[in-house]
């Protein structure tokens, strides 16, 4: 039986958010459950002691029973923490989405998440622990070619807001992190990123593509210390909303005191929109 405190982390691939979160909870001492679709994919985890891999879609309803089964068997029923971070990116313009795409989009960052939250419920509940969701400042401010990301993001907070509410009688604490810009392998999955040949942002698609493979200029934090930053907040017993990773200040406070004129002035520079034909 597991003697110390557990965490279990959602989409813990190396180079990714999830696999420093996992690795600073080691370090200091936890149990951790650290999960992905393919365990081969968390390699720089697997020698480490106190961390137990397990195979894990948040979209498969029997690898979350089987999570669920493994975490109990481990720990006797509790669970300190639980870190929803697993998530797909998505640039596309609206017009030119992929409709199922689109609801595999959502059936990852918002009804994935909600389903290892109702599955792992009753051993946070026990442990009076904290489930920390991890969103985006994208879900603040509208970036053109992220819209679809951006409302999924935004979703899993909302529902993570009304969860805090919701399980604040049972003692659970509920964080979300409104994460900006950090440096992970996010972007080099869209390499060969291209429009619909009857798209009418063909004339820039170079730069759309351009910034879906994350040349958009802004500087990134390291993601050990992005992790670190979250683990204090964590550790802490934060609740409601954290803002951590670069740019993340920035989009808090644009976000609620500039004018929204000046806000997309800001966030359609460098996207190819202002390059577009006028239309007559």
């Amino acid at each position: 039986m597991i003697d110390k405190k557990s965490v279990l982390i959602t989409g813990c691939s190396g180079g990714g958010i999830g696999g420093a979160l996992a690795l600073v909870f080691q370090q200091r001492g936890y149990h951790v459950f650290a999960t992905a679709r393919t365990t081969s994919k968390m390699s720089a985890l697997a020698q480490l002691p106190n961390v137990t891999l397990l195979t894990l879609d948040v979209t498969n309803t029997s690898h979350i029973a089987a999570a669920v089964n493994s975490v109990t068997r481990g720990t006797g029923g509790t669970l300190d923490y639980l870190i929803n971070n697993s998530g797909r990116n998505h640039f596309s313009p609206i017009l030119d989405l992929d409709m199922q795409e689109a609801k595999r989009l959502y059936d990852t960052n918002v009804w994935g998440s909600v389903a290892v939250i109702k599955g792992f419920a009753p051993l946070i509940i026990k442990a009076k622990g904290t489930i920390a969701n991890i969103t985006s400042i994208s879900g603040h401010v509208n970036v053109p070619w992220m819209g679809t990301y951006a409302a999924s993001k935004r979703s899993l907070e909302i529902i993570s807001e009304t969860l805090r509410l919701e399980l604040s009688p049972f003692g659970v604490t509920v964080l979300s992190v409104v994460t900006g810009a950090v440096k992970t392998n996010g972007q080099t999955y869209f390499g060969d990123w291209k429009l619909p040949e009857d798209s009418i942002y063909k004339p820039i698609e170079a730069k759309i593509a351009s910034r879906a493979q994350g040349h958009d200029g802004v500087k990134r934090m390291e993601t050990m210390d992005y992790a670190k930053k979250v683990v204090n907040d964590i550790e802490a017993g934060a609740s409601g909303k954290v803002w951590r990773g670069s740019t993340a200040g920035a989009v808090r406070f644009g976000s609620v005191f500039l004018p929204q004129s000046l806000m997309d002035s800001s966030l359609v520079k460098g996207t190819g929109l202002p390059d577009l034909p006028k239309a007559k």
